[in-house]
């Protein structure tokens, strides 16, 4: 698995962004969907990491700078077809360095309060995430769980 910056003009990582608010649509209402479009992904202060294998998109993660001391995680995913081989702690290995190499204090991530966002919430839990309010622009929602951690 190699993870690089990807430049976001590729089509299959479009198609992946895309299916990843798709997915986002399934279990949020309207209001309550943080996922970032491609196009909101190429601004400036977001940084998008894509793991692939072999030319294989397996998955993709992303930093946004809030402060030059408190990024936030956006846009995680894996592939449906890659899922459960690691490829999210791969990714969330590196962007837990990558934040340390930026000299971030803090980190933080929104994810769904529902069910099928459960594995997530799990994941961050396991890499010392801790639940917290909302932080930057986001404000309290039923549909959200706000996440954080010291670094």
């Amino acid at each position: 698995m190699n993870i690089v910056v990807d430049d976001l003009q590729g089509a299959d990582i479009a198609s992946f962004v895309l299916a990843h608010l798709q997915d986002a649509a399934q279990h949020s209402p309207p209001g309550s969907i943080h996922a970032l479009d491609i196009e909101s992904l190429r601004s400036p202060g977001i940084t998008v990491w894509t793991v692939r294998q072999g030319g294989d998109l397996m998955g993709c993660g992303a930093l946004r700078e809030l402060s030059p001391s408190h990024g936030e995680i956006k846009s995680m995913r894996t592939a449906p077809a890659h899922r459960r081989k690691g490829v999210a702690t791969r990714m969330l290995h590196h962007l837990l360095q990558e934040a340390n190499r930026r000299g971030y204090e803090r980190l933080s991530l929104e994810t769904g309060s529902m069910a099928a966002f459960a594995p997530a919430r799990s994941l961050y839990a396991r890499f010392g995430f801790q639940f917290c309010g909302p932080f930057a622009d986001y404000v309290e929602d039923p549909y959200s769980l706000f996440m954080t951690r010291k670094l």
